[in-house]
């Protein structure tokens, strides 16, 4: 078509199209060298190699990495040795030898007697708190075993003490953010105010920029003197009474909830569960943590990552224990015929042995304690 085009015009001027970038005016062969270049750009791939120099430990100068690695970070050792050995003493379960003062009182008292030194604290000063404590623990010494409070009252007087720490020098520390508005008395030219004659001081002490206030005791006790009185109240309940007369105690305080729609069957099959389920959790997590320690693991040469993984391992076999025992009572309560309608089926439950002396003396005293705290609330002993 162009021969023709220029024969029959000769002076037309014809631009032909350039080729494409980058292969103008280059030979074939340095295309096909362009081309395979770019393909193997294409296909790169970076690559990492690490290698270690053999010659630098002969000169002293030690690069090994691993040498900087910390190990046995969290003293697993100890660590699994005090869970087994916490766990060691009944926690929460019913000790049926020796028969003690508090075996003998009935049930029904004694859960009136938990929900007393679950309110009174708060309501009450802080010469009453710290007297319901001393009487919880001297109780306590007297009905549990020797090797029971001891390893009881050690940790709860413990966890106490730091909650009573922080709390009191924590409560009122901060500086206020707001400033007295009104000038002083050199100003106005009135008379400040006389101090207090009876010694009253607000600060109590002071530790640097930690003070001790009253308000700060007052939480600080309020705080400590709880946490004591709803472990041990309710470690000692649990040690002196089975479960069976628990749920008949607690069925009988909301049975006349029933009209109202309580679902009191279920409630008290969920509380007798819930207590037989204790045990299986403490034995679950101690023959674990036995276990552990039985293997006699070398935890110097482990890495903190699989220290880490060892804790991990320990508490997802907890759990799978618990799940199978979970399942296990599951199956037996189907088998024995349990669909799953409570109201169908009769849980026999008894108050025990109680005697008329000791259910006196336990009442007597708990009305005596009512009411030396709601009058110490009016008058200044």
């Amino acid at each position: 078509m162009y021969p023709k085009l220029l024969s029959s015009n000769p002076k037309l001027l014809v631009i032909f199209p350039s080729p494409p970038s980058p292969y103008t005016f280059r030979t074939p062969p340095e295309i096909l060298s362009l081309r395979l270049q770019l393909n193997s750009l294409r296909k790169l791939k970076s690559q990492i190699s690490c290698t270690t120099n053999s010659n630098n430990e002969a000169d002293g100068s030690t690069k090994n990495w691993e040498k900087w690695v910390p190990r046995n970070l969290f003293a697993a050792e100890k660590v699994f040795g005090t869970i087994s050995g916490a766990t060691s003493s009944p926690i929460a379960q019913y000790i049926s030898s020796p028969t003690t003062f508090l075996h003998t009182v009935d049930p029904r008292i004694k859960m009136a007697w938990l929900l007393a030194l679950c309110i009174l604290p708060a309501k009450s000063n802080i010469g009453i708190r710290v007297g319901i404590v001393i009487y919880l623990s001297l109780l306590s010494i007297c009905i549990q075993p020797t090797e029971v409070w001891k390893d009881q009252l050690g940790r709860v007087f413990l966890l106490c003490g730091v909650l009573f720490v922080l709390l009191g020098l924590s409560t009122d520390s901060a500086p206020s953010l707001l400033s007295s508005r009104s000038p002083p008395s050199l100003l106005t030219g009135l008379s400040t105010l006389p101090a207090s004659f009876e010694g009253y001081r607000y600060v109590i002490m002071k530790l640097g920029p930690l003070q001790l206030t009253r308000k700060g005791l007052s939480a600080a006790s309020t705080a400590a003197c709880l946490t004591f009185t709803i472990f041990q109240s309710a470690s000692l309940c649990l040690t002196t009474t089975t479960s069976e007369q628990l749920a008949f105690a607690l069925r009988w305080f909301i049975l006349p909830f029933s009209s109202l729609g309580v679902p009191v069957a279920e409630v008290i099959l969920t509380l007798l569960l819930s207590l037989r389920f204790i045990n299986l959790v403490f034995d679950e997590v101690r023959n674990v943590a036995l276990g552990i320690v039985s293997r006699r693991i070398n935890w110097h040469q482990l890495t903190t990552l699989e220290t880490i993984d060892v804790f991990f391992t320990y508490i997802r076999r907890i759990f799978k224990n618990i799940n199978n025992h979970a399942e296990q009572i599951s199956q037996a309560m189907i088998v024995r015929g349990f669909r799953g309608d409570c109201n169908s089926y009769k849980v026999l439950l008894s108050a025990g042995s109680s005697t008329t002396i000791a259910n006196v003396v336990s009442f007597s005293c708990l009305v005596g304690l009512i009411s030396f705290v709601t009058l110490s609330r009016y008058f200044y002993f």
